[in-house]
């Protein structure tokens, strides 16, 4: 019954971003800290220690440093910083607060000293290597200040021989909180080196795995997988209709062989970009062996699939593939098909190479549609007319 309530009421406190929402829990589990502080001080008032005067003017100090820092972090002021969570400047803050009631608690000041490492521990997991040195620098320093002070104006409270103990205990530890945090920055640091190491290797095997490493497109393997998807997608819905396309580079063994596979490997990576040019957002072009492409039309039928393999032709028609080989443009054959749900996707794929093989022997530079029926027969029809071939590439 209650739980909607306390879940919107920890949303309008600590915020629904996960890890401001961290941070401001963290920041206020330090605040016990000062809160312990402060019962501390209330302590040394009721047995006499300590002046009214003193515990509120501390006790009020403490609240407002707990506000402020809460509100930093609620209002998302610390976005702005380099460390988001403002870990140093809040224990810069706490340790000061933390010297400033050891030098007003009199008798009792003792007490205090425990929570200089206390604070100190709870930066050690976010602070990092230099942070952790200026944190303990400045605590060593602020404490002996304030040692050298309090043993000159209060000797009673103050005394020399305890004092100088004092300092030595805080001299020996705070460093060696300070040095733990600095090892485990360090090795935070190269545990988030490897982690990003393992992730970015995890994404050069994925595009290893899945893109044609000459053209970026998607190779052989992943294509099927994707054609399959499309082909559940069809038959859980009925409409999702695709066509599928082969297309191949018209005497791409020519360009090997008069100008080498240098200028054929710049010809394949440029014609898949001419051809994704011309195609919808929607269509899949992959490299599926050699010169040969196969390419996916999504929600279209065969004839309107050629307007973009039309497209792609003219495209590539006024485009330049070897800057240094101006004249040189060649062209495509393409065999189109519609996929039938009735039948086998590498039927379809089948159809397809059959189209483009006609195209071929109908004098290139065309595509060829190929309808199949339910009942098996098939009709071809050719969408351009072939051209004779230009440049270095004519008969």
């Amino acid at each position: 019954m209650y739980a909607p309530l306390i879940s919107r009421l920890n949303d309008l406190l600590l915020t629904t971003d996960r890890k401001q929402r961290l941070r401001i829990t963290r920041s206020l589990m330090a605040a016990n800290v000062f809160i312990a502080c402060c019962f501390l001080q209330i302590y040394a008032w009721w047995v006499g220690y300590m002046e009214a005067e003193d515990v509120k003017r501390l006790c009020s100090v403490i609240l407002v440093n707990i506000v402020v820092w809460y509100l930093v972090l609620r209002t998302g002021l610390n976005m702005r910083f380099e460390d988001p969570a403002m870990t140093l400047p809040q224990i810069l803050s706490a340790l000061t607060i933390i010297v400033g009631a050891f030098s007003v608690t009199g008798p009792v000041h003792g007490s205090t000293m425990m929570l200089l490492a206390l604070v100190l521990v709870f930066g050690i997991f976010n602070m990092k290597q230099k942070g952790a040195i200026v944190a303990g620098s400045y605590t060593v320093v602020l404490m002996g200040i304030a040692i050298l002070i309090k043993i000159r104006t209060d000797p009673v409270n103050y005394p020399f021989k305890l004092e100088i103990a004092h300092f030595v205990l805080t001299a020996a530890i705070v460093p060696t909180i300070s040095g733990l945090a600095a090892q485990l920055s360090s090795l935070r640091s190269k545990l988030q080196a490897q982690k990003d190491e393992l992730a970015n290797a995890l994404v050069r095997i994925q595009v290893l795995a899945t893109r044609d490493e000459l053209t970026g497109l998607f190779n052989r393997r992943h294509m099927i997988e994707v054609l399959g998807q499309h082909r559940k997608r069809l038959e859980r819905s009925g409409h999702h209709r695709f066509c599928l396309a082969l297309l191949d580079i018209d005497h791409f063994k020519r360009i090997n062989d008069t100008y080498g596979h240098a200028v054929g490997d710049e010809v394949l990576r440029n014609f898949s970009k001419v051809v994704q040019s011309g195609l919808r957002d929607t269509d899949v072009l992959a490299r599926w062996g050699g010169e040969e492409f196969l390419v996916l039309l999504n929600d279209t039928s065969p004839e309107l699939a050629n307007v973009g393999l039309e497209r792609a032709r003219m495209l590539l028609a006024d485009a330049t593939l070897v800057p240094s080989l101006p004249d040189l443009k060649p062209t495509f054959s393409a065999g189109l098909t519609a996929y039938n749900m009735a039948e086998a996707l590498d039927i379809c794929i089948e159809r397809a190479d059959r189209a483009l093989y006609k195209a071929k022997d109908g004098g290139r530079n065309c595509t060829v549609i190929r309808m199949s029926a339910i009942s098996g027969e098939v009709t071809d029809k050719t969408a351009s007319p072939s051209s004779q071939e230009s440049g270095a590439l004519q008969k």
